[in-house]
């Protein structure tokens, strides 16, 4: 990873965090914030934050071209940003797909590149655009002091997993935010909350889904399949909220507040409803970006519904450079259509929910196969595979310890907004009962934090997922 979590949590983060708070005039904070974003990816990236450093610099003067030419000169601008952006996108991330996939097509064994992908290049590319686009429709004007940009692009909570943050979102906040201890406080805690969710929950399911789907296709049986793809789909939703809840921790920790990214995903009672909870700074970027640019939902069904597999084959193309995550983004959108064209929307919603469950699940196995094959085997073992002789229950056995069990039950309970409604209870209550609440969320986020610490001390962290995109 980018930096390790030891030093993170003991170096990085405290002395950058204490001179925030000693050095006057927001200036000077933001001259800080760059250097340690610039620190931070540097320290896991040498060589590529030069390649960000370009970005930044290329999107920065295409802002203020497009801000200084009108007419047709104002959208070449914009064309060659894109083009731009999406070439040096595709040449670090694509270009072995493309030609691994020419092999197989035409049978023939051209080199791989094997280009190293820089961590988050799919984060911050799709920021920079969001900026030059937005000059380009004059939602915001074009920053003519470089190093708010840079601030903008490079800023380390979100650089390598997002959220994608829109510029339009924070461009005020650039420039005018407070430093207040309460926000700092509140900081604090919901970036402990982010990390227990990917040291206590997601690290566990990591176990389990990795030996799962770690095993030959032919060798699992029902239960190991099911196991693994419900293992996986717990390990992805805190390994990917646990990192933008850390992101927006730190947000506030420097006074900035960005966007949720996700709302309780697996609550959804259909697939629409649930790409409004998963992810959601993507699947708006995609909307505002892409969606609605093609036309949306403004030139009849059969165009919306191209429109629509369109952005889903994007969005898994965004993922990763894998047929399995274009496969995985179709797959939506083909329940999309779906909804669509038949009354799913007006399922009870029991069954609407266990129908999305189901698709969702379903989908993450392709997401999580290394190819389409075993995607493809894992899931007809899902529904085929009755076998249940030692050889094929032993594995299967082998995972189901007290620790999985009991983080299985935990992470299914709070996969559901059970909190939001005991915060609802609350805020009904008397002050003194609020600030008792208000009390123990904090020693609670202090107890946590010592079991992520006793846990990473036992060597069981792992990468976050989404440092892959």
């Amino acid at each position: 990873m980018v930096f390790s979590s030891v030093v993170f949590l003991s170096v990085f983060l405290p002395v950058v965090l204490g001179l925030y708070c000693l050095l006057p005039g927001i200036r000077i904070k933001n001259g800080l914030l760059i250097i340690a974003s610039l620190l931070f990816y540097a320290y896991g990236e040498p060589v590529y934050v030069l390649l960000m450093l370009f970005s930044t610099v290329m999107n920065y003067l295409f802002g203020r071209g497009i801000d200084r030419w009108g007419g047709q000169k104002k959208k070449v601008f914009l064309v060659l940003n894109v083009l731009c952006n999406l070439g040096m996108l595709g040449l670090f991330k694509y270009v072995d797909m493309v030609v691994q996939t020419v092999n197989t097509i035409f049978h023939a064994d051209f080199p791989l590149p094997g280009i190293e992908l820089p961590i988050g290049i799919s984060f911050f590319t799709f920021q920079a655009m969001s900026y030059v686009i937005d000059v380009y429709r004059g939602q915001v004007q074009a920053q003519k002091n470089y190093w708010n940009i840079l601030l903008y692009i490079s800023f380390f909570p979100q650089l390598i997993a997002g959220p994608i943050v829109k510029y339009h979102d924070i461009e005020k906040q650039m420039e005018h935010r407070k430093f207040e201890i309460e926000e700092v406080g509140k900081g604090i805690r919901r970036f402990i909350v982010g990390l227990s969710k990917k040291v206590l929950i997601s690290n566990v399911m990591a176990l389990a889904a990795d030996a799962m789907f770690g095993m030959h296709v032919g060798e699992m049986n029902l239960l190991a399949a099911w196991t693994g793809a419900v293992a996986y789909m717990l390990q992805i939703y805190y390994d990917f909220s646990g990192y933008s809840d850390m992101a927006i921790g730190l947000g506030h920790m420097f006074g900035f507040t960005f966007q949720e990214n996700f709302r309780y995903p697996y609550s959804a009672v259909t697939i629409q409803d649930f790409w409004r909870r998963w992810h959601i700074s993507l699947s708006t970027w995609f909307k505002e970006y892409l969606y609605i640019p093609l036309g949306g939902n403004r030139k009849g069904k059969v165009r919306t519904c191209v429109n629509k597999l369109i952005v889903f084959f994007a969005t898994g193309l965004w993922h990763g450079a894998n047929w399995t995550f274009v496969v995985w983004g179709l797959f939506h959108g083909g329940f999309l259509l779906l909804e669509e064209w038949l009354p799913l929307k007006k399922l009870p919603r029991i069954l609407g929910h266990l129908y999305a469950l189901l698709v969702v699940c379903v989908g993450f196995v392709l997401f999580r196969a290394e190819t389409l094959a075993q995607g493809i085997g894992v899931i007809g073992r899902m529904f085929t595979g009755f076998r249940f002789d030692a050889g094929a229950m032993t594995p299967v056995i082998n995972q189901m310890t007290p620790q999985f069990l009991l983080i299985l039950a935990v992470g299914i309970l709070l996969s559901f907004p059970l909190t939001v409604k005991l915060q609802e209870k609350v805020n009904g209550c008397s002050v003194r009962v609020k600030n008792g609440v208000e009390m123990a969320s904090y020693a609670g986020s202090i107890l946590l934090l010592l079991l992520c610490i006793l846990s990473l001390a036992g060597g069981t962290y792992n990468p976050f997922i989404y440092f892959r995109f």
